[in-house]
């Protein structure tokens, strides 16, 4: 099939375009930034050059639209956040290409951090503590150490503070305040200790068609994880199933949660109404892409088997990030390359998911530049995961302009 990804820039367009090339797809991709992540793939066929959504979704929209108009493409791919603005619009764009989306407001609720936080209690599944407070005098009376600040729209850790006394509080609250943050209520969540986990899922109009869960083991640059393993959750695949069911969702839908201490019981604190890095589920046995491909020509998908628990993956480019923040030293990062590149320690038995250079040679180039990056400046792991893919993100005004659009569905 020719597959069009919205952007080529996170992780996850990384993942997937393996994952499709793997299985034979022509592949393009669109991005504002002619030097993203995805460019460094001998399975990407065409690059092309957009608008960022971020600050111009209508310009955004008219390229995309016009990149698959004629129906040169057989499935557009909302791989990030650009989904939003296509769940607006999905009339239009199904007159050229396959997509699946859920409705608008259902995407809108699951981006939503306090939206998501509501579809939980609604449903009676576990979160952690959570209080909304709309001001600083409601966020001062609501404070308990350690807690959790959020804004109800961020990706990749941005608008998320860990605050565990009051001076980290007041940095919290000038930073808020500066991106007008304080316009929206605020959610602040207790801490929960715990093993962090994500699940997977792709649905077929509310029905749960596929998932996966892994574990994180240790933790690279920007808050992901740099070393996964796969686990077998019936618990969440159930509470999944209830969440799509509830959203009648459609596509591709993904949730974080701690697995607390003690109890067993995951508490959800996150939801992303995508797919998030496939290669782990892939190298598992569950190819949720072909999966999503699927739902979006409306072909008929049965459930899919289980994927096989205890496989581990892992990001070299995030674990060198990682590295380098924990340590900051060059001597770290290059004892980090060496245990990569022979695969010890921690990476014995693991699978490269993100530049997989065995199968796809070009993928090298953005770990290697990143690593002789930080042996010169270790102190850049702190501002090298903020630089290269924000141009595409969600902002609270970008929300705004998109809500305001027409949508002929």
């Amino acid at each position: 099939m020719r597959i069009l990804l919205s952007e080529g820039a996170s992780t996850s367009a990384r993942e997937a375009i393996t994952a499709l090339g793997l299985a034979g797809h022509h592949v393009e991709v669109c991005d504002p930034d002619p030097h993203c992540l995805g460019r460094f793939s001998r399975f990407v066929r065409k690059f092309h050059r957009c608008p960022p959504l971020g600050t111009d979704p209508k310009g955004y929209l008219a390229f995309i639209l016009e990149r698959i108009s004629g129906r040169q493409f057989d499935v557009l791919l909302p791989i990030h956040e650009q989904g939003l603005l296509f769940a607006k619009v999905q009339a239009d764009i199904r007159r050229h290409a396959a997509v699946a989306l859920p409705r608008f407001d259902s995407y809108l609720r699951a981006h939503n951090k306090l939206g998501f936080s509501e579809v939980l209690d609604e449903l009676g599944l576990p979160q952690p503590p959570t209080r909304v407070v709309r001001g600083v005098a409601e966020l001062m009376a609501a404070k308990r150490f350690p807690m959790v600040l959020k804004v109800p729209v961020g990706t990749a850790s941005r608008g998320t503070w860990m605050v565990t006394d009051d001076a980290a509080l007041e940095i919290a609250v000038a930073e808020i305040e500066a991106m007008h943050g304080f316009d929206d209520a605020l959610l602040v969540q207790d801490v929960v200790e715990g093993e962090p986990q994500q699940a997977q899922a792709v649905f077929a109009n509310g029905e749960l068609v596929a998932s996966h869960a892994y574990r994180q083991v240790a933790r690279g640059g920007g808050g992901g994880s740099s070393i996964k393993e796969s686990v077998d959750h019936p618990v969440v695949r159930g509470h999944l199933s209830r969440i799509g069911e509830h959203l009648e969702w459609h596509g591709a839908l993904s949730v974080d949660y701690i697995v607390e201490h003690g109890t067993g019981t995951p508490r959800y604190f996150d939801c992303n109404p995508r797919l998030v890095e496939p290669m782990n589920a892939l190298f598992a046995g569950i190819n949720l892409v072909d999966a999503l491909l699927r739902v979006s020509r409306g072909e008929a998908a049965a459930s899919a088997a289980d994927s096989k628990a205890g496989v581990r993956t892992h990001l070299g480019l995030q674990a060198l990030l990682g590295c380098a923040a924990r340590e900051g030293s060059r001597l770290g990062v290059l004892r980090e390359c060496w245990r990569l590149l022979t695969r010890r320690g921690p990476y014995a038995g693991s699978y490269e998911e993100l530049t997989p250079v065995a199968i796809d040679w070009p993928s090298f180039v953005p770990p290697t530049v990143t690593a002789l990056w930080l042996v010169v400046t270790p102190r850049a792991a702190h501002t090298l995961p903020k630089r290269g893919w924000g141009a595409q993100l969600l902002t609270a005004q970008t929300i705004r302009a998109i809500k305001t659009m027409d949508a002929r569905t």
